[in-house]
């Protein structure tokens, strides 16, 4: 069965700005709501219109931006104004998104050494639930994440899935610096620092991964509806992995 062909929701389109609208495509966050929106944005890529630059997804919605001059001057696409023509092209994917087939993603497994210099907060995390730290070492590395979205800063990814055990409330205090790497929670969900930047997540450990970089062809290492896991490495394996 198609994973898209129970969505019969209408979606709502409006106006971000002259230059981008937004579909939303419903109100509660789930795991089915997000396979629609990943299928939605490949087909958008699949089939551009004139004047397409990109899709933005988030945890209900795509963002889709555009060249305003282009579109206006285009008669491929029927309306008044870019709101009118974008609108009209989007609505009228609905029906080739009910026949597209969701495709499984692969598995992206991120190494990570938890705690001491590298997990300041997982003795908070451990001490709020009532856990050990190799009990929330082996609960946050045992689930398989969902990419929900990538935001707050280029390749930060939110990530789901997370242990009900292991939600914890973030710092009453953001740190003003946290390090590239930085594995931390905040409340239901958990998710890697990509760069160094102010913070305010439970950091619990650190990968060596480089999770952003603007030369590769694609600079985020993650994207939205990719499945993630973590493994977790000793100090010597950090450093071997950091050192490549």
């Amino acid at each position: 069965m198609p994973a898209t062909s129970q969505f019969n929701h209408q979606l709502k389109i409006y106006s971000l700005s002259e230059r981008a609208v937004t579909i939303e495509f419903g109100h509660e966050i789930s795991e089915g709501l997000l396979q629609v929106i990943t299928n939605f944005n490949q087909l958008i890529g699949q089939n551009p219109f004139p004047g397409f630059y990109t899709a933005v997804p988030a945890y209900t919605t795509l963002s889709v931006f555009f060249d305003p001059v282009r579109v206006i001057q285009t008669r491929e696409l029927p309306g008044e104004d870019c709101f009118e023509k974008v609108s009209g092209y989007l609505l009228s994917l609905k029906e080739k998104l009910k026949n597209t087939v969701g495709t499984q993603s692969e598995v992206v497994t991120i190494p990570v050494c938890y705690g001491g210099k590298f997990g300041p907060d997982i003795d908070k995390v451990a001490g709020i639930q009532n856990l050990t730290v190799d009990e929330v070492i082996r609960l946050h590395s045992s689930a398989v994440y969902k990419v929900y979205m990538i935001g707050f800063v280029p390749g930060f990814a939110y990530l789901g899935g997370l242990a009900d055990l292991l939600a914890t409330p973030r710092k009453h205090t953001p740190r003003s610096a946290v390090p590239a790497g930085a594995v931390g929670i905040a409340g239901k969900q958990t998710g890697v620092y990509p760069l160094k930047t102010p913070g305010g997540w439970q950091i619990i450990g650190q990968t060596p991964v480089k999770m952003f970089d603007a030369a590769r062809p694609q600079p985020s290492l993650l994207k939205a509806g990719d499945r993630v896991v973590f493994k977790p490495i000793d100090l010597p394996e950090f450093n071997r992995l950091a050192a490549k």
